[in-house]
Formats: C-alpha cells, structure tokens, sequence
C-alpha cells in the first residue's frame, strides 16, 4: 500500500499536513496558527479563545439547517517520545511517516495519530462541500496529554453544540459513553531524628519485578502494589524486633501502580538471621498470593553501611499502620455498564523530603463525583488518624454513562446499518476531556469514538490504515442522521 492510495483521501491529506506542523505540549503555536489559516483560506467563522483552543463553524447543508448542533472535538497537541537512536527535534522537525502493511507508524518517533487523526478528520469534513450535516463546529483543545488545559479553560459560550463527539477513542468499532473523574490527596507525617544504637544490623529491603501498570485502566486486573507489599513486611518485622526505619521510598507517578519500593532498616545483630528468614517465608506467602497477576515479584534483603539516624519510633508506628489501613484497588464496580470500575484509588507513592517530611501521595479516580469525593475523604480520615497533614488537589470530572443517550442511538443503529455487527459500547476508568465539557456544558449528548491505534505514547505508536475509512463512514453517516431541534 502506498501513500497516494490511501482512503479516505481528504483525511490522509490532512492528516500528512499537520505532521508538518511540530505540536508537542504546551508548544500548540503553530498548530493553532496553521487553523486559524486553514478557517480563513475555507472562509469560516474562526476564534482563538485566550488559551489557544480553537473553534470553526461550518452551517449546515441545504435542508438541514434545523438539525441540532454538533460539536466533533480533538486535542492538537501530541506526546512526544523518540527512541534513543533517533536524531530528532519536535520543536522543529516534521514526523515521517512510514507505511507497513496496514499500519502506519513513524520514523522511530510517536505518529501524534493521538490525537492527529482526529483533527485530520475535522479538516476534512469542514473542506468537504458534499457531505449532509446539520450546523458544525469544529472544536481543537490544547495541551489534553499533560494537563487537560484547553479543557479545564474552556469558557461557558466558547461553543454552542447540543451534541458532542470525541474523537479521540483508540478502537475501532467501541462507543465510549463514561470515564472516570480524579483527585489527588497528599499525606504529609513530620517526624524527627533518632539516634540508631550502636552494634546493629543494617539492610536493605527491596520488592522488585512487579507488573504496576496505568492506575486507572490497571487496577481492576488486581496487580500486587509495592507499597502495600512492602508495608505488610515493615509491619510484621517492627511487631517483632526492635526496629528503627531510616529510609523509605517507593512508587512515583500518581497515576501508575508502584511497581517497586524499598526500606533500609536496623535492628539488632541477633535478629538478623531471623530476619532473613521471616522474609524468605513472607516472600513465599506472597508470591503465591500474586502468582497470577505479578510472577516475577521479587524481595531481596542485602546488608547496608551504618546508619546513625532513623524515623522516631512513635512516628514509625503511625505510618506504618496508616500504610497498612489506607484502601488500594477498586472500591465500587459500576452498576451502568457491567464490568466497568467506578470507583477506585491508588496508593501511588511514598517519599523523604528535606525538612524530615514523609510524602505520600495517592489518587482517586470515580465516574460519580459523590464517589470520587467519597473515596477521598476515606483516604484522608484515615492518614489524619495517623496523624499526617492531608491536601487535595483541584481533581477534574468524569463522566457518568448515560445507556440511554440519543446520539448513542443513532451512532448504535449507523454502525450496524453500515457494516452488519453491533458496535461495543463502553466506559473508560480513565480521564477524558469529556468530564471537563459536561462540567460547563451539563447539556451535552456525548459520545466519544476513533479509528484503531496501538503503543501511543510510545515510538511503537501505529494506526490501521483500514479502520480509518470505517471511522470515517461512521462518523459522516451520524452527521447525515442529526435529529432536528425539538
């Protein structure tokens, strides 16, 4: 398959166009630049709000001027990640496209199809003349990969749309319908400095080899957390020996699983053969335990230099037991769509700041906003018993199914008219962009949908060439089928 020979044209046209435009995050310039003239040279009702995101209005084709507004969305920006061999600048470079077989990816970069291919289409239905739509407006957010903030800007008034499609949904032939909002709560323990006795044992304790993963779209699979792991060991060893806890860190971004942790700890010069033991038969229990889901988890114990100070023991105890009580994993599964999580959170990180400050940071995802405030609040009663300082963060949105959505409906009935099977129909434990827009607009009917891409965020990011035309097909034939205003 060639380039010339792609369909459908108009999209593969744009598409191979803005791939010229450099787009990274928080670096929208030119992409913003390059709509604004694609607006003027179509001759459509074009504006920049203050932060960048851009609106065009396209009318509606002859007859269908009562139809109801639609409002097709994409963010412009792209996560930028280029394997190590690759000499590369996406501040000034273009991205090179490379057909294989029916994929196309890029030239050891990520292709930016996320979300570029949804922009693409935009351009091409507001060039195309020959289509039937109702009233378009065609609606580009910035920064969506690293902070949400063309959406978290976005004004009541920017957009006037009664209906609303993403299309920034990775599988072809799936109709997302929900995704989950989040916050962010930080634990904060102050502890002091307390001297380590002369004559005791120094050593590391590690767990290593664990799968983590994305805290939303993860955590139902029940992957071990290294925190947790390592706690549950800390808790058992400080119960038995006289333990001083000098170093603690596990765990980093707030959205993933923590697939490692480590302590280094002191205790007795007798005690250490017992304590190589205990960790062997503690190993043991939970490797069986996570035999499924974590086969590789390992604990490891190596000896380490001296320590002459650790945690106070009273604030040992504190965190060690709030670590243990703090909820990790689902909490409520949804009872719209089965299958899906609702509510879930995740014990993300735990790390030593200067100043003798324990941080643990943890987040909160739920498609109920009562639910994400709910778990929340769990998670802060149970550090502020242990005596930690808890913060919010400002959170954002989700979006709650709504099985009975009449844009739903008729994208349900256009899928199988036009290809024969039943479209799936999901919700995502994940954040969209979706969340923010129902936030200022409560009115909207949403779906949200897109062609097949596979590895984003990654070099290894491709898209089948084939599902682009059938999310085209789709895509038009839902505009073509618009109710008229009640």
């Amino acid at each position: 398959m060639e380039k010339k020979d792609l369909k459908p044209a108009a999209v593969f046209h744009y598409f191979e166009e803005i791939c010229q435009v450099p787009r990274p995050s928080k670096k929208e310039e030119k992409i913003v630049a390059y709509l604004k003239e694609f607006g003027k040279k179509h001759n459509l009702e074009t504006k920049v709000d203050e932060v960048g995101n851009v609106l065009i209005k396209k009318p509606a084709s002859r007859g269908m001027e009562n139809c109801k507004t639609v409002v097709l969305q994409s963010h412009v920006d792209m996560v930028c990640e280029k394997n190590n061999n690759v000499s590369h600048d996406f501040l000034t470079d273009p991205i090179e496209t490379i057909i294989d077989g029916e994929w196309m990816k890029a030239n050891g970069t990520t292709l930016g199809a996320d979300n570029g291919i949804g922009v693409a289409t935009e351009l091409a239905i507001l060039a195309d003349d020959t289509l039937e739509h109702g009233p378009i407006e065609c609606l580009f957010t910035i920064d969506e990969e690293t902070g949400l903030t063309g959406a978290f800007a976005l004004k009541e008034g920017f957009m006037n749309g009664d209906i609303l499609l993403n299309l920034d949904s990775e599988d072809e032939g799936e109709l997302f319908i929900g995704c989950a909002g989040g916050i962010d709560s930080v634990a904060e323990f102050n502890y002091y400095e307390a001297d380590v006795p002369d004559g005791y044992f120094c050593c590391k304790i590690e767990v290593k080899g664990l799968k983590g993963g994305h805290s939303g779209g993860d955590i139902h699979l029940g992957r071990a957390n290294a925190n947790k792991i390592l706690n549950r060991f800390l808790t058992l060893a400080f119960n038995k020996y006289d333990l001083y806890l000098c170093e603690i860190d596990g765990g980093n971004l707030r959205n993933a699983i923590p697939r490692e942790a480590h302590a280094i700890i002191a205790i007795p010069e007798a005690n250490k053969h017992d304590l190589r033991t205990d960790l062997n038969v503690f190993t043991a229990e939970v490797q069986a335990e996570y035999a499924v889901t974590d086969p590789d988890m390992e604990l490891i114990l190596s000896s380490e230099p001296a320590r002459a100070k650790a945690i106070d023991a009273d604030t040992t105890q504190r965190l060690l037991q709030t670590l243990y009580a703090v909820p990790h994993g689902v909490y409520a599964m949804s009872q719209d769509i089965p299958g899906l999580v609702e509510t879930s959170t995740n014990l993300a990180s735990i790390k030593m700041k200067p100043g003798n400050i324990i941080r643990i940071e943890t987040s909160q995802r739920s498609s109920t906003a009562s639910s994400k405030q709910d778990i929340a609040n769990m998670v802060r009663t149970v550090f502020e018993m242990g005596g930690a300082v808890v913060t919010f963060g400002d959170g954002y949105p989700g979006w709650k199914p709504n099985t009975h959505s009449e844009i739903l409906e008729i994208a349900t009935a256009s899928y199988k008219r036009l290809f024969g099977v039943d479209a799936q129909v999901k919700a995502i434990h994940a954040g969209l962009e979706c969340g923010l827009f129902l936030d200022k607009y409560p009115g909207l009917d949403m779906i949200s949908f897109g062609p097949t891409l596979q590895g984003v965020h990654s070099p290894d990011e491709r898209m089948l060439i084939p599902t682009v035309e059938k999310f085209w097909l789709h895509l038009t034939d839902i505009l073509k089928h618009i109710p008229e205003k009640k």
